[in-house]
């Protein structure tokens, strides 16, 4: 039996994929898995007794992850299960800025009661006149889940994509459509395309990056849309060249004191993945994550734990060791292990962490448990399986 704790409300696709082995709690203390959107757990103290946290959406910096890595508690996100949600809001953002489709709206609301507002709006309109997006450059910066279904549809409205990543997976180059120019120096981006569009996660080495220098380079006419994580943006350098007439249109997702209700910024409140079928696909993703891993010991799309996958159990026994990336760890197991015959064994590192999972042809005693516990550098030991053919 496995306990469980909704941090915000998760939708009812993903609750329901949890079978009667589940129970939801209200405690964080009794929890053996959280389910969380965008609560911050920063503040939250962590029981020992959690085992992993599943975050219904991409981004992760409302979870502590190096203090979840350290006390073995698996943080998983659901990458590209909200992808079609901020792809559609990312056009939308380009429409937006390309014609004043909200000052035109906003002109007609204006106009309540009055009689002659037809007439009106054919000497108005002109006001709000702009430009369509064919033929246009589009720069992608980060192609990722989102930022390869930007690329593609922009392919579909006659955009000329241009492209930059420089570590793109496999799957996204597969996945890329061929007329997309791919792009090695981020500069060509900054210096040659009419929107600019940003799609990287938030580190130490993205934030800012599109700073007063990268600005300076663009053109006059330039549309930067952010609907990926404001801090990505120096949005102060962003004012400024709105002011200036340097840069054309501001779009963002992240309303805040900077950029709300400034000339030039058109600002959603953070919509991107606010659709029924992204918090669905998020919520079941997460579950499907969460029930795989508590179920197997298998880990997929973790963010600070490595991948590692040994599909379903069919020996007796399945141990899960989490451990820092250090030399001789398997060594040390298997001493441990003694007589114990391994029928199958995976190790996967990442960065200073790593995870191996071991399948026995015999039950684990509570003194072999101990044992690997004791090891220098391990930080968790977790049954998974054990004897009975139950989960431990």
């Amino acid at each position: 039996m496995f306990q469980y704790k909704c941090l915000n409300p998760i939708a009812t696709a993903g609750l329901n994929q949890l079978s009667g082995q589940y129970v939801q709690v209200d405690g964080l203390e009794d929890a053996d898995a959280v389910l969380v959107r965008s609560a911050d757990m920063h503040s939250l103290e962590l029981p020992d007794t959690l085992q992993a946290i599943a975050r219904a959406g991409a981004g992760v910096n409302n979870i502590p992850l190096d203090l979840c890595a350290e006390k073995g508690i698996v943080v998983f996100n659901t990458p590209g299960a909200n992808a079609n949600g901020v792809k559609e809001l990312v056009i939308a953002g380009m429409l937006l800025a390309a014609r004043d489709i909200v000052g035109g709206v906003n002109w007609v609301d204006s106009q309540t009661g009055n009689p002659d507002v037809q007439k009106q709006a054919e000497k108005e309109k002109k006001r709000f006149a702009g430009s369509e997006l064919r033929g246009k450059k589009l720069g992608i910066i980060g192609l990722g889940a989102i930022g390869v279904q930007v690329a593609n549809a922009a392919t579909h409205l006659c955009m000329e994509v241009y492209g930059y990543d420089p570590y793109i997976s496999v799957d996204a180059a597969w996945n890329l459509s061929r007329s997309i120019h791919h792009i090695t120096d981020v500069e060509q981006i900054y210096a040659q395309c009419d929107y600019i569009t940003i799609h990287v996660p938030l580190m130490d080495s993205t934030r800012g990056m599109i700073d007063q220098a990268a600005i300076a380079k663009m053109k006059p006419n330039a549309v930067i849309l952010n609907f990926a994580r404001d801090l990505l943006v120096d949005e102060k350098a962003v004012i400024t060249a709105l002011e200036e007439g340097h840069i054309h249109r501001y779009v963002s997702d992240f309303p805040n004191p900077v950029t709300a209700g400034k000339k030039g910024v058109i600002t959603t409140p953070h919509l991107g993945a606010s659709t029924a079928e992204a918090e669905e696909n998020c919520a079941v993703m997460a579950v499907t994550e969460l029930r795989n891993f508590l179920e197997n010991g298998n880990i997929r799309n973790s963010v600070n734990y490595p991948n590692c996958d040994m599909g379903v159990c069919s020996h007796v026994a399945r141990v899960a060791i989490y451990h820092r990336n250090v030399p001789k760890m398997i060594s040390r197991f298997t001493e441990v292990l003694g007589d114990m015959n391994i029928q199958n064994m995976s190790n996967t590192s990442r960065g200073n962490y790593a995870y191996t999972l071991v399948d026995l042809d015999a039950a684990v005693s509570d003194e072999i448990v101990a044992g690997l516990k004791a090891v220098d550098d391990v930080i968790k030991v977790r049954v998974v399986k054990n004897g009975d053919g139950n989960l431990a």
